[in-house]
C-alpha cells in the first residue's frame, strides 16, 4: 500500500547540504528538518507539505475512487486529492483536486481524520463529501469505481492513508447510522 522506495530520503534537500545559499558561509544542518547560516541568519525550516482528499459519496451512498494515472502508484486505486497550494485553504484544495481529477463538484460534510508518519514528507487531510455530479475519466484517473463497503479493492489502494481513512470513514458512518437508529 504505497511504502516510500527504500532508497528515498526524507528530505534530499539536505542530505548534501553545507553552505549557506544566501552568503555561501559554512551553514549548520540539522537533518532532516533545518539549515541556519550565523553568519548572515539565513534559516530554512523543512516541515511535511499537506495533501487534502475527498472520500466522495454518490446519491446511492457509493464511494467514488480512481485508479491512478502518473506515479507514485499508478494503476492503483486512491481517492482523490492532491497537494495544498500556498493561497489555498486545506477544504479548497480538496474540492480543486476532486474537480480535476475526477471532473464533479463536491460538498465537504466533515473532516474524517489527518493521517501521518514520521518517515513520510506529507501530513494527509481527509474530508467527506458529497457529489451529485458523474465523474469523469482524466489523465489523473484512468478509471473510476462506485464501490460499497463491501466492495472496496482494499489489497489495490494505493496508499496506507487511502486504507486508514475509508475504515475510519466506515466506521463514521456506521457510528452515525447506529446513533440515528436508536434516536426516538
Amino acid at each position: 500500500m504505497g511504502t516510500p522506495p527504500v532508497n528515498s530520503s526524507l528530505n534530499p534537500a539536505l542530505e548534501d547540504a553545507k553552505y549557506c545559499p544566501r552568503c555561501g558561509n559554512e551553514a549548520t544542518i540539522k537533518f532532516p528538518r533545518s539549515l541556519t547560516c550565523e553568519h548572515c541568519g539565513y534559516g530554512a525550516f523543512y516541515n511535511p507539505k499537506p495533501v487534502a482528499c475527498a472520500i466522495t459519496t454518490t446519491e446511492q451512498d457509493e464511494i467514488l475512487l480512481l485508479r491512478r494515472g502518473f506515479e507514485p502508484q499508478r494503476n492503483s486505486w486512491s481517492m482523490p486529492g492532491g497537494f495544498v497550494d500556498l493561497g489555498e485553504s486545506v477544504e479548497d484544495a480538496a474540492i480543486r483536486e476532486t474537480k480535476e481529477e475526477i471532473g464533479v463538484e463536491i460538498t465537504l460534510t466533515k473532516l474524517v481524520g489527518v493521517y501521518s508518519r514520521s518517515t513520510d514528507r506529507i501530513v494527509v487531510v481527509v474530508y467527506a463529501a458529497r457529489t451529485t455530479g458523474t465523474p469523469i475519466r482524466t489523465e489523473e484517473a484512468l478509471e473510476i469505481g462506485a464501490f460499497g463497503s463491501t466492495t472496496i479493492p482494499w489489497d489495490e489502494l494505493a496508499f496506507w492513508s487511502d486504507g486508514r481513512a475509508l475504515r475510519d470513514y466506515l466506521n463514521l458512518t456506521a457510528a452515525n447510522a447506529g446513533a440515528r437508529s436508536s434516536l426516538p
